[in-house]
């Protein structure tokens, strides 16, 4: 197992993950929420025979020196980190594949860097929208306080359990809540990798400047809304709407790649508040007519189609029987897409 390596950028400390030296093609790696750049392996192996890659620890996980995370300027601050470290590591351009929340952070980097990228991957991305708060495909705000966005929704047993660096199997441990957010089937890796991704997991800072971050209370449904610190709350709407994408110059060519079987990032999201709602697990649920699901892969695809529109392009590839890590459960064939689609 590769150790990290360590470079300064912006000031601090990044870790990183560095394989495939001496390939041509450079290809930059983004995680996701409640993770680390560790959670690319051991598909990372597969990418490193064609590419030369590396993969942060982006700020608040992992071992990259940490900095309080700004919720409304949070996506900004990543996107700015991951190029401080590409200018360190002297790559020019590249390729930036980005998975859930790194896939907003992603996004974002193609606003303010589009001509640094040669192709940009999009791995089950968290909404052009953000996450919760929103409603129908064009990705409508039910006002401007972020109403339904995660501030403050973070399970306060899931938090007790990281905090306690909880290594056990109990339900809402860092193995458990990993094997049943990420796979369809359960945990399809060997336990060598399932430790790792714990340990990786535990790691992650906590607190209100960090995860889940502050909130505000208020009386009625949804009883809290999202605060200006921590994680959750930078993918508030009102702070993560990247939907601006469509009209970047250049347009590099977008792969986007998903899991038919993802309930993290889904029209019908477990995590989303209205779900939530429907199947009773929150009181005070006004009803789908007033708070509808967040249709968040319809999002996407409603966004991506209006960049084809304005001249750029950008192709689909759907993972059978995946649910959010779909280059974990089905290596191969995620490997063969995105390698076919940058070479």
């Amino acid at each position: 197992m590769e150790k990290k390596k360590y470079i300064a950028a912006r000031g601090r400390q990044t870790a990183y993950y560095h394989l495939g030296e001496g390939n041509e093609r450079k290809l930059i790696l983004l995680h996701g929420n409640a993770s680390s750049a560790a959670f690319f392996f051991p598909t990372l192996y597969k990418l490193a025979e064609h590419f030369e890659v590396v993969a942060p620890d982006l700020n608040g996980f992992g071992d990259t020196e940490a900095v309080p995370v700004k919720a409304p300027t949070a996506l900004h601050d990543w996107a700015q980190d991951v190029n401080a470290l590409a200018q360190a590591l002297g790559f020019e351009r590249f390729a930036l594949l980005g998975w859930s929340l790194g896939g907003g952070v992603a996004w974002r980097y193609a606003a303010l860097f589009p001509e640094k990228l040669s192709h940009l991957v999009l791995l089950s991305p968290m909404s052009p929208f953000g996450f919760g708060g929103t409603r129908g495909e064009d990705g409508e705000m039910y006002d401007a306080r972020g109403w339904g966005a995660p501030g403050g929704f973070a399970n306060p047993a899931f938090i007790a359990k990281l905090k306690g660096k909880d290594r056990g199997n109990d339900p809402m441990a860092a193995r458990a809540v990993l094997g049943k957010s990420l796979f369809a089937a359960g945990w399809p890796l060997e336990k060598e990798w399932q430790d790792l991704f714990v340990d990786e997991l535990l790691k992650i800072r906590l607190g209100e400047d960090y995860y889940p971050g502050d909130y505000q209370p208020i009386a009625e449904f949804p009883y809290v809304l999202p605060g200006s610190r921590g994680i959750s709350n930078a993918l508030a709407p009102q702070y993560a709407d990247v939907s601006g994408i469509v009209d970047i110059s250049p347009k590099p060519p977008i792969l986007w790649i998903r899991g038919d079987k993802d309930g993290l990032v889904s029209d019908r999201s477990y995590s989303d508040l209205a779900v939530l709602g429907l199947m009773g697990a929150i009181p005070g649920y006004p009803g789908e007519d007033v708070f509808p699901p967040q249709p968040m892969v319809a999002q996407t695809r409603r966004v991506l189609e209006r960049y084809r529109e304005n001249g750029g392009s950008f192709v689909e590839v759907v993972l059978e029987g995946c649910a959010h890590a779909g280059h974990l459960e089905a290596p191969d064939k995620f490997s063969a897409a995105l390698t076919e689609f940058i070479l």
